[in-house]
């Protein structure tokens, strides 16, 4: 079958590179890519026509479209029944594409892949990040798995039964793309080997930019309510009642409070575990002293975001998901 990779980019310049490297060591080439650049004003216009010479590539302009309106676009201008999507700033293993289009051509009946991803940090604290922010493959379950659109792999028909990306949607639209597939065409295919790797946010104020602007995408989207309300009821309700207690009944609860925030953060630190070998023991301190921060200031940026994007959605009565028209256009 052939293939079409296609991504969409704004002012990525040199996070470009390795992911254009990336896709000419593949091990099966695609037949096309198609990229479509969001009115970028630094060099990765330049950049991309350099490999327009070694890779079959294609660039066209949409300025001011969002990442939903761009992939759209790249979509509807590739020519080829199979889509593989990825993101710039990403770096492809040799055999992702190969691996994430097997399912799709071995069996007919198979409508989308979801590959996997893995941080590639280059400080301690982005190894701290990546361990409190990233599953493992451990923490999956391939039957409920939503894939990132920086790894995924589905026919033009399943695109097209859901209507393509939700415009109306800058951040999580992925995530909406991937629950109308699994509503309407079927459970993904799990590709756990088809792995993009990439690296965290550099700072800890980029992290909490990152996950304010994810939290405010679940606001408009009207996704997780529920999640949401119980961070807000943990650190304005049972957090406070906690620390009063300690101070006013018994030293019991300070335990008892200690053992709830070591619960919290067990499972990031089980990953720093496991991905920390290449620092020095100097390195592993600090990214140790990282995951706590990490995970309250994740935490911060979710309930700073959410009202955002329930404010938004209050005023702007953006369409039911749930409920769209599955003809795209």
């Amino acid at each position: 079958m052939t293939i079409s990779l296609i991504t969409t980019v704004l002012n990525e310049g040199q996070s470009l590179i390795p992911l254009l490297d990336s896709i000419a060591a593949q091990t099966q080439k695609p037949d096309e890519i198609v990229v479509c650049d969001g009115g970028s004003t630094d060099d990765t216009l330049d950049i991309l026509k350099r490999y327009t010479q070694s890779l079959p590539l294609t660039v066209f302009q949409r300025p001011g479209a969002n990442i939903s309106q761009g992939r759209n676009a790249a979509i509807e201008a590739a020519a080829h029944e199979i889509i593989a999507v990825t993101d710039a700033g990403v770096c492809l293993e040799p055999a992702w594409l190969e691996t994430i289009v097997a399912p799709l051509e071995d069996n007919p009946t198979i409508q989308t892949v979801a590959g996997f991803f893995h941080s590639d940090p280059q400080t301690p604290f982005e190894v701290a990040l990546g361990a409190t922010t990233l599953p493992e493959l451990r923490d999956i379950d391939p039957a409920t798995f939503m894939p990132s659109s920086r790894s995924v792999a589905f026919r033009r028909a399943a695109w097209k039964t859901v209507g393509g990306y939700p415009e109306w949607l800058d951040f999580c639209e992925d995530l909406i793309f991937d629950f109308r597939l699994a509503e309407r065409v079927g459970s993904f295919a799990f590709a756990p080997q088809a792995i993009a790797r990439f690296r965290p946010r550099r700072s800890l104020r980029a992290f909490y930019r990152q996950y304010r602007y994810y939290a405010r995408g679940d606001g408009k989207a009207n996704l997780f309510f529920r999640r949401h309300l119980i961070r807000y009821l943990t650190y304005f309700g049972a957090l406070p009642f906690a620390l009063l207690a300690g101070i006013c009944i018994s030293r019991w609860w300070w335990s008892a409070l200690l053992a709830g925030g070591m619960y919290m953060i067990a499972v990031p630190y089980r990953r720093l575990f496991n991905q920390w070998g290449d620092l020095t023991p100097g390195g592993k301190l600090i990214a140790a002293l990282w995951v706590p921060i990490i995970r309250v200031v994740g935490d911060i940026a979710k309930m700073v975001g959410y009202p955002a994007g329930l404010a938004w959605r209050a005023h702007h009565h953006p369409p039911d998901w749930r409920k769209m028209d599955s003809a795209h256009g």
